[in-house]
């Protein structure tokens, strides 16, 4: 493995945008350098999910625990339930040379941009509003009511996509699924991910 230390990547989108599925995709890909961070959150699991691998499954008075013992790198509540992203796993898995994905919200995003300016944000773009509106009813998890309020937020996070470094627009996943790695691996190239090559190179004389 390059023991070059990882790059922290924020991934973003409105909500049945695609990007858990984009995110699941990637660490199953045969790169091998890509983890996910597993947020907090006090929601109840969804069918299929596992506490520790999807989520970390706590009640609200362990969440504001954690809160207050500074424990999360970003922390949010949406549609009011509590996430949050662990800081020391994040550090963990950048020290041993892993990108890890922030799967987060537009605030959890605005959070971490301020605290750590050297990751990567992507946003993920839905091929139409009407496309979106399409995906979230055939989940069947959310009233009518709550699928039109999830659309009305959805458009006022979709404007904040012109503060992100890339936006991918998931029309078709696999290539989705490429263009998102073709960021991940073009950013390993940067100059500060290659400091320790450069020298390497200088010492070889």
């Amino acid at each position: 493995m390059n023991h070059n230390k990882g790059n922290v990547f924020i991934i973003s989108a409105a909500s049945g945008t695609g990007k858990t599925t984009l995110v699941s995709r990637l660490c199953a890909n045969p790169d091998n350098r890509i983890r996910v961070s597993v947020s907090h959150t006090t929601r109840a699991p969804r069918a299929g999910e596992t506490d520790g691998e999807h989520y970390y499954f706590v009640s609200k008075e362990t969440f504001m625990d954690l809160v207050g013992q500074g424990a999360f790198l970003e922390h949010a509540e949406v549609f009011g339930n509590y996430y949050g992203t662990g800081m020391a796993g994040v550090e963990d898995l950048c020290n041993q040379g892993f990108d890890v994905i922030l799967e987060i919200d537009i605030q959890g995003a605005e959070q971490v941009r301020r605290l750590l300016p050297d990751a990567v944000s992507v946003f993920i773009l839905p091929p139409s509003l009407a496309e979106l509106g399409e995906r979230l009813r055939r989940r069947d998890t959310d009233s009518a009511e709550v699928v039109a309020h999830r659309l009305l937020k959805a458009e006022q996070e979709i404007q904040q996509a012109f503060i992100f470094d890339f936006v991918v627009e998931n029309k078709d996943l696999e290539q989705a699924e490429r263009d998102l790695l073709h960021i991940f691996k073009a950013h390993r190239f940067s100059q500060k991910q290659q400091r320790k090559t450069i020298e390497k190179v200088l010492q070889n004389h």
